[in-house]
C-alpha cells in the first residue's frame, strides 16, 4: 500500500497570539518514530494487544493528538452524512490545544460548528466574546499558525460583535483535467470527501495529461456540482486496491489532514484473501520495506528499508486460503502485499509478489474501513466500503471447495 507522504510539518500548538508565541521557549520536537528504534531486522510475532480493529477502536478513545472527545460521525457505503457539530470539551486538531473555554461546557463554551456562506465560514461566538479583536478568536481555531498568518495578512478575518467570520473556502482551480466517472461517495461536507475507490483506477495522474484517474473523476464532481476548489488527495491506494480515498476541499483540511496522516492518526483497516493457512490467528509483521533493485516498481522486505509494522486477524479459513484482516502501523508502498508474500502468504490474484490468479486476476486486497478525525471540529469519522464483488465471488467459489 502506498501513501501520499506529507511534508507539511510546520504546525505547533495554539498559544495565546502568534506575537506572543515567538517570546516563549519552543518546546522539543517528538522524537524519531519508535519502529526506527527497534532495529531493523525482519519480525514476525504474536500481537498481544487484541485483533486490529479492537486496536483502532481502543486508540480512537483516547486523547491523542488529532482526537477530539466530540460526536462520532459515521456514514455507511452510501451514506453522506456529515460530522455532528463539535462538543464544547471537544478538543483540537492534531497538534492544536485548545483554550480552557474549550474544556468546559456552559454558557462560555467556544464552539467550532458554524456555516458557510460562500467563500467565507461564519461561527456565532458567546457574548463575553463580542468585545474581542478578530485575530485574538485565533488562537480558539485549529489553524496553523502559517495559514492564520496568511488569512491575516489577505483580510480573511472579519469580526462583527459575536460573529466570526472566516475566509476559509476561497475560489481554486481545479488543478486537473475533469473526466467524468461514478463516485461513490462515503462522505462528504465543506472540508473534506471521501471516496471509495473502484478496482483498476488509480488515485492521481501519474503523467501530464493522463486522465481517468480517481482525481479527475472528483474534479468532474467538483465541476458539475460547481464547487470551485482545488483536488487533494490525502493519500493513496494501489490501482487494483479498492476501498475509501481522502481528499481535503480546502487548503486549511489540506495540512491539517496531511499532518493527521503523518502522525498515523488515520487508521486505515483492510480484508484481504491470501495464500495458504495462516499459523497464528492474529499477529505482527515488523519487517522494514525498501524498493526492489531489480524491478524499479516492486519493493522488498530490506534491512536497509524504512520500518514497517503490519497487524493482522485472521477472520475465516478457507482451505487453502483465508480470509485476513489487517491494519497498517506505517504506510509503505505495497506495504500489506509485501509483508504477506514475505511470510509466505501471498495475495490471491497478486502475480507480482507471488499470488495465483485461480479466483479472481487482481490482488484480493480492500480497504474495508477508514477512521479518521475531521480536519475543522476535530470529530471522529467513521466509513465503511463493501467488499467488492470480484472478491465476493472469489469468496463464494473457495468456500464451496
Amino acid at each position: 500500500m502506498a501513501n501520499k507522504r506529507n511534508t507539511e510539518s510546520g504546525r505547533r500548538s495554539g498559544s495565546p497570539s502568534h506575537k506572543q508565541q515567538a517570546d516563549k521557549p519552543r518546546k522539543g520536537r517528538r522524537g524519531a518514530e519508535r519502529h526506527q528504534s527497534e532495529g531493523r531486522g525482519a519480525r514476525h510475532k504474536i500481537a498481544d494487544q487484541g485483533d486490529a480493529y479492537a486496536q483502532t477502536d481502543r486508540r480512537g478513545r483516547q486523547e491523542a493528538p488529532g482526537a477530539a472527545r466530540g460526536r462520532t460521525a459515521e456514514a455507511g457505503h452510501d451514506g453522506r452524512r456529515g460530522p455532528a457539530p463539535a462538543a464544547a470539551a471537544g478538543q483540537g486538531a492534531p497538534r492544536q490545544r485548545r483554550p480552557q473555554t474549550q474544556t468546559g461546557g456552559g454558557e462560555g463554551a467556544l464552539s467550532l460548528a458554524g456555516r458557510r456562506k460562500g467563500d467565507w465560514y461564519e461561527i456565532r461566538l458567546p457574548e463575553q466574546y463580542g468585545a474581542a479583536p478578530a485575530s485574538a478568536m485565533l488562537r480558539f481555531l485549529p489553524l496553523p499558525p502559517k495559514l492564520a498568518s496568511k488569512l491575516l495578512q489577505e483580510n480573511g478575518v472579519q469580526k462583527s460583535g459575536n460573529l466570526l467570520k472566516l475566509r476559509l473556502f476561497p475560489k481554486e482551480r481545479l488543478g486537473m483535467e475533469a473526466d467524468w466517472h461514478d463516485l461513490n461517495i462515503l462522505f462528504e461536507d465543506d472540508f473534506m470527501l471521501i471516496v471509495n475507490k473502484p478496482v483498476g483506477m488509480e488515485v492521481h495522474p501519474s503523467a501530464h495529461g493522463q486522465k481517468g484517474t480517481l482525481a479527475n473523476a472528483v474534479a468532474a464532481y467538483f465541476e458539475m456540482t460547481g464547487k470551485a476548489c482545488k483536488v487533494r488527495p490525502v493519500h493513496r491506494l494501489d490501482k487494483d486496491t479498492t476501498g475509501p480515498v481522502v481528499f481535503a476541499k480546502n487548503e486549511v483540511a489540506s495540512v491539517i489532514l496531511e499532518r493527521s496522516l503523518k502522525d498515523k492518526h488515520i487508521d486505515r483497516l483492510y480484508v484481504a484473501i491470501a495464500e495458504g493457512r495462516f499459523s497464528q490467528m492474529k499477529g505482527t509483521i515488523d519487517a522494514p520495506i525498501g524498493q526492489d533493485r531489480l524491478h524499479s516498481t516492486r519493493r522488498r522486505v530490506s534491512e536497509t528499508g524504512e520500518p514497517a509494522v503490519t497487524h493482522y486477524e485472521v477472520a475465516e479459513r478457507l482451505g487453502g486460503h483465508t480470509l485476513v484482516r489487517l491494519r497498517l502501523a506505517t504506510g509503505r508502498t505495497h506495504q500489506i502485499r509485501v509483508h504477506l508474500a514475505h511470510i509466505g502468504h501471498p495475495i490471491a490474484g497478486d502475480g507480482m509478489y507471488g499470488g495465483k490468479r485461480t479466483y479472481i486476476s487482481r490482488q484480493a486486497l480492500h480497504g474495508e474501513k477508514l477512521v479518521c478525525y475531521h480536519p475543522w471540529t476535530g470529530d471522529k469519522i467513521h466509513v465503511s466500503a463493501p467488499i467488492p464483488g470480484d472478491m465476493m465471488q472469489a469468496l463464494a467459489a473457495l468456500r464451496k471447495k
